[in-house]
């Protein structure tokens, strides 16, 4: 992927940060989905006080896509920290690992995601080295 692209999408993703509703940990993530067609899908995280109901922002994304009948995907960019500063990578967490996995499975090629820290951006070539050994669609009896 083109280094412009990445700093677009990096952009994009801190953009999202302000828009995170993070009451609890004061920790908010900014996620810029890349699709096929060159559409920018964007997420934050929302906290809810019964955790489990809590959505993540590459889900947000991903779920934002979806709903609108978008389905192929190149890349992602994810960043985060607390009170929206980055002073670290925020890496995916293992359910957004997996709705990532359901894309590679689909696609049957590689899926790019970018973690981008305060100082630099690293770029995963493919999301399975986040997620070996996923479980997938074939892993389900017909």
């Amino acid at each position: 992927m083109e280094k412009e692209m990445i700093n677009q999408l990096i952009d994009t993703a801190i953009h999202q940060l302000k828009y995170s509703y993070t009451p609890y940990s004061n920790f908010k993530v900014g996620a810029a989905l890349l699709a096929k067609n060159w559409q920018v899908y964007t997420g934050c995280n929302i906290e809810n006080a019964g955790y489990t109901a809590t959505n993540c922002a590459e889900r947000t994304a991903f779920f934002k896509a979806v709903s609108e009948g978008v389905k192929d995907f190149q890349a992602i960019c994810v960043v985060g920290g607390k009170a929206g500063v980055l002073t670290e990578y925020a890496a995916p967490c293992g359910v957004c690992r997996q709705v990532m996995m359901e894309t590679v499975k689909r696609q049957g090629k590689p899926f790019e995601v970018i973690l981008c820290g305060p100082d630099d951006a690293i770029v995963i070539s493919d999301c399975r080295l986040l997620l070996p050994f996923a479980f997938d669609g074939s892993d389900i009896p017909s």
